[in-house]
């Protein structure tokens, strides 16, 4: 590009930003492609002037994403960082791309730009919701943000006050009664429900396997499930299904079918296991990483 073309692209793109004309993005994103520098800077500037006066959002931000996170002048970067910001919702796709670039070792100024962009892209986002029509899940009564965002952060559920407050003290007596039912203590005190409970824990004591039991665990969306046994070593989860009814294993099928959606590692065992479980556990658990040194020691 010669001077005298470069010193036209840049009035044109200074013009454009000034003219209040949606119309004028199509042009812009020709000029974000030019070799020069200063040029796709001030195209990058206009097309965020420009979303005040009605330009396409979607097409803007895809014309600005290129430039915004590969463009190798960061005074280019940071205009089309911010403009990005000012489109708000419709930049909703890059804000992870933003947040990683504002963490990264780049000048203050740059890191600055991308920061204040993904804030205000996660500021549109949290007003959308705002104005969402949100209902109880329970009662169906209309809610507010507060109320919503309340339920969603402890139950992943939309909930009334009411209805969250008749959900906290139903959760807070079942697990009162789950808690009255580990009447079993194993050789380094762990309190668990049932014998079978209790041979699994004591086996994973013998061989060294850290376990949480019983643990909460959010999962998935809109439930909470508590694995019997967790092993934080091999991210691997143990359920030991130990009744027979049909009520009994329709919430197993469920609970396995949650595990395998999201791609958790699980070891079922069952009463059947009990009597060889040594043999059984070792075999499971060694498919997934486990090895055993011959001292009994396990080694993860």
């Amino acid at each position: 590009m010669d001077e005298t073309q470069h010193y036209a692209c840049v009035q044109r793109a200074l013009e454009l930003g000034r003219s209040g004309d949606p119309v004028a993005l199509g042009e812009l994103e020709g000029l974000l492609q030019k070799p020069s520098p200063e040029v796709r800077r001030l195209a990058a500037s206009a097309v965020g002037k420009l979303a005040a006066d009605g330009a396409d959002g979607e097409r803007a931000v895809k014309a600005l994403i290129p430039v915004a996170l590969s463009d190798r002048h960061a005074q280019v970067q940071q205009y089309a960082i911010k403009s990005l910001g000012v489109y708000g919702v419709a930049a909703e796709g890059v804000l992870l791309d933003l947040e990683d670039l504002a963490n990264s070792p780049h000048p203050k100024a740059y890191v600055c730009k991308a920061a204040a962009a993904a804030s205000r892209i996660r500021e549109a986002l949290a007003y959308r919701e705002e104005q969402k029509e949100k209902r109880c899940s329970k009662c169906n009564r209309l809610v507010d943000f507060d109320e919503y965002k309340r339920s969603i952060d402890h139950f992943q559920r939309i909930y009334c006050d009411h209805c969250y407050d008749e959900t906290c003290v139903r959760r807070r007596n079942w697990e009162t009664k789950v808690e009255g039912k580990k009447n079993l203590k194993t050789v380094e005190g762990t309190l668990v429900q049932s014998k079978g409970e209790k041979q699994i824990a004591e086996w994973l004591e013998l061989h060294d396997v850290v376990y949480r039991y019983d643990d909460r665990l959010r999962i998935i969306e809109g439930f909470q499930i508590r694995p019997d046994f967790y092993l934080p070593s091999l991210d691997v989860y143990i359920e030991y299904w130990g009744m027979d009814t049909a009520r009994y294993k329709a919430g197993m099928y469920v609970k396995q079918d949650l595990y395998m959606h999201h791609g958790k590692k699980l070891l079922s065992l069952y009463p059947k296991d009990l009597p060889e479980l040594d043999q059984v556990l070792a075999q499971k658990l060694q498919a997934l990483g486990w090895s055993a040194s011959a001292n009994g020691e396990s080694q993860c």
